[in-house]
């Protein structure tokens, strides 16, 4: 220590930590997107943090056809339906390895424009001649080529270009995108053993790496009523990056094959493993207009919808919250009428649905996929789960620059009064029925203290749904008695 002369002063650490802020319900979503309209071909099975729909239009492309382009629904319900920000999506679709290759097709032209009318078409791979036997024409000396608002190619010939003025047709070919390609396998994805490139839902860990953000849903509209499917989003939702966990909201299967009728859902559930806590198993679709949006991706704009006009503390059910929807229909387009008693018997089998009642419809639904199996309050209601969820994810984040502290009196002392007062503001404002933490000798057994294990416990409620409120009513005799009041 250098010699001092005076008076010094120095700084310690606050021994109670604010909080780190946690997004609730991020959605990551998985599916495929029309990248060849996109500004780029980067995100290929590759994370996208957007913000907006024009973010996610220029990152992944748009189209109207949410069959072929799954993620392009989600977008639309998120960004216009919701208007609820921000997405992580990830599509995997590759036009390296999804597409198909059409050679010397002939085509109109007149009035120096052709159009090629079919979507998916890759720019970059298009080549355009007088005739199956010409030379390939020059890009932007002797044509233009660019998309409609339909996502078709439009190619205008240049002034002075070598495309003929009595031109009446030109000879394309060109590689174009083929969704149809692509599989549950390339959904579920994995890692390149040569390589170690991550594909799919194996890309969920590279979430809060990239974006500093921890999912709170995983979504695969249009992919997750494939049981397959469903079941490796249930396993990566329980354990993201080894420490988070998130919900995984899923479709149950609606077509012929699978429920096409109320009564059908639970053991179609049953059958197939939607069964657990972390799951929100959703039966059928919506449609809104003549949209129709798969349940699931509703479900992530009401959840985020909800959390945002609560603080992003997910304490609130997303159950009884309007939709954007006016008719339930299943996966054959045929609209179902779903009475509160049929509702009602969906919930208790642990499916969510949407209901008519008051209000318009409305998301109808409070418990996860183990329910009734497991009736325990934190894995049974979806609220109660998702406070778990975000307590745990929150206490992860807040609590890891402490990792390697001295075990010590102010290392507990600092932890305890820190949780202790972040609980207590939670149940100040209504998040918490109450909460608390302690540092238990019993769970802190000597030879775990020398492995350098602490262990702290928190008791904690969290308000669980009103989701039946009863009145009673009674005819009261003694009012006759206001018969005989005088006037």
């Amino acid at each position: 220590m250098s010699f001092q002369h005076g008076v010094y002063g120095s700084e310690v650490p606050t021994s109670v930590l604010t909080p780190v802020e946690v997004n609730a319900g991020l959605p990551v979503v998985f599916g495929t997107a029309p990248i060849n309209l996109a500004s780029t071909q980067e995100y290929v099975n590759k994370p996208v943090l957007v913000y907006s729909y024009h973010e996610a239009e220029q990152a992944l492309g748009y189209s109207d056809d949410w069959e072929k382009y799954t993620l392009c629904e989600f977008m639309d319900s998120h960004f216009s339906k919701f208007n609820m920000a921000p997405v992580v999506f990830v599509n995997v679709l590759d036009p390296k390895t999804h597409k198909t290759t059409e050679t010397d097709k002939s085509i109109p032209h007149a009035n120096k424009v052709s159009k090629i009318n079919e979507e998916g078409i890759l720019l970059d791979s298009l080549v355009v001649k007088l005739s199956e036997a010409g030379q390939p024409l020059v890009k932007g000396t002797d044509y233009i080529a660019s998309f409609d608002e339909n996502g078709k190619v439009v190619i205008t010939a240049v002034e002075g270009g070598d495309i003929p003025g009595t031109q009446t047709s030109l000879v394309v070919s060109y590689d174009k995108l083929d969704p149809e390609a692509v599989t549950t396998t390339d959904i579920i994805g994995g890692v390149d053993g040569s390589t170690g490139e991550y594909t799919g839902l194996e890309l969920i860990n590279q979430v809060f790496p990239l974006f500093r953000m921890v999912p709170g849903q995983i979504l695969a509209p249009g992919w997750s009523q494939d049981p397959v499917v469903a079941a490796v989003i249930k396993a990566k939702s329980s354990n993201i990056n080894g420490v988070f966990r998130a919900i995984s909201v899923v479709d149950l299967d609606s077509s012929s094959e699978g429920a096409d009728h109320y009564t059908k859902a639970p053991a179609w559930k049953n059958d197939n493993n939607y069964t657990d806590p972390l799951q929100i198993p959703c039966w059928p679709k919506v449609k809104l207009g003549d949209k129709v949006f798969h349940l699931s991706t509703q479900v992530a704009g009401v959840i985020c919808k909800t959390d945002a006009d609560h603080d992003d503390i997910p304490y609130v059910s997303p159950s009884n919250k309007n939709l954007q929807a006016n008719a339930v229909v299943t996966e054959s387009g045929a609209e179902v009428s779903l009475g509160l008693d049929q509702a009602n018997y969906l919930n208790s089998q642990g499916i969510v649905t949407a209901l008519n009642f008051t209000g318009g419809y409305k998301l109808w639904g409070n418990h996860t996929a183990a329910y009734p199996a497991i009736t325990d309050v934190k894995d049974s209601f979806i609220a109660v789960r998702r406070m778990f969820n975000w307590i745990n994810n929150t206490l992860i984040l807040t609590y890891f620059e402490n990792v390697d502290d001295p075990t010590n009196r102010r290392l507990i002392d600092s932890v305890v009064d820190s949780v202790n007062l972040w609980l207590n503001g939670l149940t100040a404002r209504g998040a918490l029925l109450g909460g608390r933490v302690a540092f238990l000798s019993e769970e802190n057994p000597t030879s775990d203290l020398l492995a350098g294990i602490v262990r702290f416990h928190l008791y904690l409620a969290s308000p669980i749904p009103a989701q039946a409120i009863q009145f009673t009513l009674e005819y009261d005799v003694s009012y006759l008695n206001t018969l005989f009041a005088a006037a």
